[in-house]
């Protein structure tokens, strides 16, 4: 008789699952034409109805089926008790076939937190700029990001209304990365993805120092990472407080599943416990290859701005 799935497999076959539920209610909300947006902090801190609907969705899924993982998500929302339709209790099969890594095969419920962004890129999906939006659920053990799923609810939608909307990536350190075609930018190019909307001084100091042949402004982590493992991008540069630790756990596992590599802009990992503080405040820097290029490259002004958690 087959011994049960590792617990964090079986958190992930379940992460996947609850993902593409929940990219289904993001684009399901954007039918409807009224995504109730309201301002959290200010006019590019926005939430919105999918946000609460998503949280609720990931939140109260994994919490019935993995009772003692710590769950964290970005939106603070009141306790009650959750619609049923909301609940997800699938699992991806392909996940449950793999073999877990020896080093996670032992890990504990209780060991793993998950980091939970219901809606990556919030500004960009009030404005319709679909593409750059993602779910994002991240597994975190023992500090490190080891796991991630993102989800892209509206992938393809720019091909037009017949298009099949959607698709979810997935990686663990050890296992490898899915959903996509691994692609690193052609001829050595220095492309640079960044914030669209969070810039200032010190960001565009740190980007125009890499000396890029382009720059791309995009909203969002997840899809920023994206960016670089199809290779439309080779340096995400965030010279700047802003991103928190559940808009990089998922991202950043997935990245280093593939020999990527994110961190702070000191070239610092950053640390995914339970009872870390949530803002990433030394900025983030990721690549998927030749990081060592762009980290040489960070001014110490901007290193002296921005210190390390």
């Amino acid at each position: 008789m087959s011994s049960s799935p590792a617990v964090l497999m079986r958190l992930m076959a379940s992460a996947f699952a609850v993902a593409e539920r929940a990219g289904g209610i993001v684009r399901d909300i954007m039918k409807t034409g009224d995504l109730g947006i309201v301002e959290k902090t200010g006019a590019n801190d926005l939430q919105t109805k999918a946000d609460r609907l998503v949280q609720q969705c990931i939140c109260s899924s994994l919490t019935r089926m993995f009772p003692k993982v710590t769950i964290i998500g970005e939106e603070d929302l009141p306790s009650h008790d959750v619609e049923e339709n909301l609940i997800e209790s699938g699992q991806f099969e392909e996940i449950l076939q793999r073999v877990c890594p020896g080093e996670y095969s032992g890990v504990r419920e209780e060991e793993l937190v998950v980091w939970v962004d219901p809606l990556d890129g919030t500004k960009e999906y009030t404005e319709g700029l679909l593409d750059h939006v993602t779910v994002l659920i991240g597994i975190a053990y023992d500090g490190k990001a080891i796991a991630g799923v993102i989800n892209q609810p509206f992938h393809n939608y720019e091909l037009g209304p017949s298009a099949s909307l959607g698709r979810t990536l997935w990686g663990i350190l050890g296992v490898g990365s899915f959903g996509f075609e691994l692609r690193e930018v052609a001829d050595g190019r220095r492309i640079v993805t960044t914030t669209r909307s969070h810039s200032n001084q010190l960001v565009t100091e740190c980007v125009n120092a890499m000396e890029p042949h382009q720059v791309i402004r995009v909203g969002g982590a997840g899809n920023k990472i994206i960016q670089l493992i199809e290779g439309k991008a080779s340096a995400y540069v965030f010279a700047s407080p802003g991103c928190k630790k559940w808009d990089t756990c998922a991202p950043e596992a997935i990245l280093h599943a593939v020999g990527g590599k994110l961190t702070d802009m000191h070239g610092k990992p950053y640390r995914y416990h339970k009872d870390v503080k949530h803002m990433n405040s030394a900025g983030v820097l990721a690549t998927l290859r030749d990081f060592e290029f762009y980290a040489s490259r960070v001014p110490e002004a901007v290193k002296q701005a921005l210190k390390s958690d």
